[in-house]
């Protein structure tokens, strides 16, 4: 009998997308789950949906050794893996000119490097396999900009840029990409998992209370990080010959992305014959 069970392996597990997707995998007859937190303490949430699958494993993906350990403590359990799930991330809200540099250099090291050497590590395994789904959390700030996030656009632009070359790198290797863009869910990014920097030059004190706001209406987002789990696990599983290289979730995210892309297609088509012309003539 041939044996269909895959491993998944997620960052992040401890709270948010990654704690829900986490839940609903375990719970799947098809699946091996590892589950990463930089405090295993806080994955006991786990144990009930235990009997061999599970394997819990410290992680801060932006310390090479553990991510070097992680790999090989997967291989060595379940000799493979066919799902990365690139979740572990967190926020900065400020104001370009006022935000900390050293806090949104962290945030760059966890949402763009962390990622990226998540995903080098994976790479030998699967090549090796000829097979393997990499999903690299993005978000609608990837593909739309807004006030008072500059920085924390610059790291999903990152992700958006180096994932859609990626995936063209390795397309013979049979490994695909999918990047998750979600508008507001109700995990902690908004909260816990995001620092806020509330501007102090008068100059931007208009941006005071939509800064505030990002904090008080935390948890009170339309989007269902449950939901979306159900969908990732269904896209990757039943949807793999098809998978989508980009996937906003939530009407707020579909909406954005279809608006952001007819605008910026009107506006190449106006400056079709000026940018055209910057070519020498054939």
């Amino acid at each position: 009998m041939i044996d269909l069970t895959k491993t998944w392996v997620i960052t992040g597990t401890s709270t948010g997308f990654g704690k829900s997707l986490a839940i609903y995998l375990a719970q799947k007859d098809d699946v091996n789950l590892v589950a990463t937190a930089r405090h295993t303490d806080q994955l006991a949430y786990l144990d009930q949906y235990d009997h061999g699958q599970i394997l819990k494993q410290t992680l801060d993906v932006t310390k090479q050794d553990e991510i070097a350990a992680t790999v090989k403590a997967v291989n060595d359990k379940f000799g493979g893996l066919d799902v990365l799930i690139n979740n572990a991330g967190l926020g900065y809200f400020g104001t370009f000119e006022e935000s900390d540099r050293d806090a949104v250099r962290y945030m760059f090291d966890v949402n763009v490097w962390g990622l990226v050497d998540m995903t080098r590590a994976v790479l030998p395994t699967m090549r090796a396999q000829k097979s393997g789904i990499i999903v690299n959390f993005s978000s609608i700030a990837g593909l739309a900009s807004f006030p008072t996030l500059s920085f924390y656009h610059g790291t999903k632009h990152a992700v958006e840029g180096i994932t859609d070359s990626l995936a063209q790198e390795v397309a013979d290797q049979g490994i695909k990409f999918m990047l998750i863009e979600p508008s507001g869910f109700r995990t902690d990014w908004a909260g816990r998992s995001s620092q806020k920097a509330m501007p102090k030059i008068a100059a931007y004190q208009q941006f005071a209370d939509s800064i505030e706001g990002s904090k008080t209406g935390a948890h009170h987002e339309a989007g269902d990080p449950d939901k979306a789990a159900a969908i990732i696990y269904d896209q990757v599983t039943n949807h793999a010959a098809d998978l989508p290289l980009h996937l906003p979730l939530g009407k707020f995210a579909s909406d954005m992305a279809i608006a952001k892309y007819e605008k910026s297609l009107g506006e190449f088509k106006a400056e079709r014959d000026l940018s055209i012309s910057a070519d020498q003539p054939e």
